[in-house]
């Protein structure tokens, strides 16, 4: 069985549309929580979110192409494009039936659904534009990606909310460990800033209403959470058999060694306050990996701000890895870019990456008084150094869906 390793990176993000700029960031710690500026937002209690701004879309996408995909298309696109060249590939010199693309979304073009749903309403069937379902549907960055390049190996999406981006990079690592692939540019994306995502979200009050303090608003493993925040971008990995990548001479990145999955089997939206299902996940990643928890140095959590979720995840690492060991360490991303459901966890395992190639971790900022239920080092009092061979990267999805990747230090 081939072993995966990861060569090539690319983003588009709250905090930069550049791998080494988002991540500079996060050392940074600066947040890139601002008012919603793309849509009126002043009727909803939740008026703030992760926007992704300066966007270059003109790089790949042209206005024609705009006019016809959705946002999160378009991310995915420039997020996959500039892991190629991130990763040194060519895409005309591989073989094309051994190079394929993963890339999933949790909500795909939902914009698209509401305008297409007032246009049916007010104007009638005929009206509805004929991109509707391509712009709509969640298979399409993977689906373009693959037109773009030339790739015609495995393509598809993976849809399981904010688990996405780590199941679609898990079920990429498959097709390359049972030979079925020799490249996999794997992640996901979302459009998630609009008006009827933002609708659903506060309806179900999952959300902070801390509009008047956007850059504090996310509050992971604090005693006041009062909710996430939504985000958006994209994140892709190129994943590559270290066999092919050997042979074409290309800097590896990071391995993963291991990957966990499993259910909650709970609540359509709720954890499991025992944290077992988590739990379970990570226990997998590890076995898969072949590694104890003693090896592990590092998690970057799921940490989602929400009052219900953080401490159940948190029992859960508790459970696999104890909570008095010095050298253990988790922090939260989205305290930093909120929440960007299906590109979550490659956003995510994009800084797990950085993480073991620096040494470095970066803080959970807006940790004001720690919520005493929660015993671990969250790296609230700042980024810091921090030696370690191996990483876990978590993600759980609305419905008790979880997914754990294992990274290994090149």
């Amino acid at each position: 069985m081939e072993n995966v390793v990861v060569t090539g990176m690319g983003c588009v993000s709250p905090l930069g549309n550049f791998p080494d700029e988002f991540w500079r960031n996060l050392l940074l710690s600066k947040s890139g929580i601002v008012p919603i500026s793309r849509f009126d937002a002043s009727a909803f209690p939740s008026q703030i979110a992760g926007e992704v701004r300066d966007f270059p879309s003109n790089e790949f996408c042209t206005a024609r192409d705009q006019a016809r995909f959705s946002r999160y298309v378009t991310y995915a696109v420039f997020a996959a494009q500039q892991a190629v060249r991130n990763a040194g590939i060519f895409p005309k010199e591989e073989d094309p039936t051994r190079c394929g693309v993963a890339i999933g979304s949790s909500i795909g073009g939902m914009k698209h659904y509401y305008e297409a749903s007032v246009t049916l309403s007010t104007r009638g069937p005929n009206r509805v534009s004929p991109f509707f379902i391509p712009m709509a549907i969640v298979n399409m960055a993977s689906g373009e990606v693959c037109n773009r390049l030339g790739w015609m190996g495995p393509s598809y999406s993976v849809t399981s909310a904010c688990a996405t981006s780590n199941h679609s990079i898990a079920s990429a690592v498959d097709q390359i460990r049972l030979g079925r692939a020799d490249v996999m540019l794997a992640g996901g994306a979302d459009e998630t800033v609009n008006p009827l995502g933002l609708a659903g979200f506060t309806s179900m009050h999952a959300v902070s209403k801390r509009n008047d303090s956007p850059e504090t608003a996310s509050r992971p493993f604090d005693r006041d959470r009062d909710g996430f925040v939504i985000g958006e971008g994209a994140g892709v990995l190129v994943l590559e058999s270290e066999s092919h990548a050997r042979a074409r001479g290309a800097k590896v990145l990071a391995r993963i060694a291991g990957v966990g999955l499993s259910a909650d089997a709970h609540h359509i939206s709720a954890p499991r306050s025992d944290g077992l299902g988590v739990k379970l996940a990570m226990e997998s990643a590890l076995r898969d990996a072949q590694i104890k928890p003693a090896n592990v140095g590092y998690v970057n959590a799921h940490g989602t701000s929400t009052p219900l979720g953080d401490v159940a995840e948190c029992r859960a690492i508790e459970a696999v890895f104890g909570s008095s060991a010095s050298d253990f360490k988790i922090n939260s991303t989205k305290s930093m870019v909120g929440h960007s459901l299906g590109a979550a966890g490659a956003l995510e395992a994009i800084a797990v990456i950085y993480s073991l190639m620096e040494q470095k971790l970066h803080a959970t900022i807006n940790v004001f008084n720690k919520d005493p239920q929660i015993h671990l080092d969250v790296c609230e009092n700042g980024p810091c150094n921090h030696r370690f061979d191996y990483a876990l990267s978590n993600s759980f999805g609305f419905g008790g869906q979880n997914c754990v990747l294992v990274f290994g230090r090149n």
